[in-house]
């Protein structure tokens, strides 16, 4: 990319370009209801993100465009000998700029961040319909060192 990458914490006036880019692929297209007004579900969950100091809902912006997010949950475990880890999930980069770095950049800037947090792991899932993201994760220095399981439970959301 030529513009320069900034990074920063999601704002509320972000909302809108968050939802769109997880909305736009096809697993996104399935699970996310981008329309206008976004559902309230979307602002509850972004107070719940930016009113706890162990969760960052971070957003990449060329100039004032906002072209990418990921949210990074910083967790203390007793395993590894009470050590912090951080968890990358929701990244997303606008489909203009696919290809480009940004996601790259991205997930650079959540490691850095880890480092400063004190975290020992940083650890991310991708779902196993996404072969072109592990690929990606793995080019980063990622390993695919544990198998992953979810229950999905059937809660309504507004």
């Amino acid at each position: 990319m030529h513009t320069e990458i900034t990074f920063r914490m999601a704002a509320e006036k972000d909302l809108e370009s968050i939802v769109a880019m997880l909305a736009d692929d096809v697993l996104g297209s399935e699970r996310e209801r981008y329309e206008h007004p976004l559902p309230t579900s979307y602002l509850k969950a972004f107070e719940a993100i930016t009113s706890d100091p162990n969760n960052e809902l971070v957003v990449a912006c060329a100039g004032k465009e906002v072209i990418g997010v990921q949210q990074i949950t910083y967790t203390p475990y007793i395993t590894h000998q009470g050590g912090w880890r951080a968890t990358i999930e929701g990244v997303r980069t606008s489909a203009s700029v696919r290809g480009k770095g940004v996601g790259t950049e991205l997930i650079k800037w959540a490691i850095q961040r880890a480092e400063v947090r004190g975290c020992h792991l940083v650890q991310l899932t991708t779902d196993k319909n996404r072969p072109n993201a592990l690929r990606f994760y793995e080019k980063l220095g990622f390993k695919a060192t544990h198998e992953g399981l979810k229950l999905k439970l059937n809660l309504l959301t507004s």
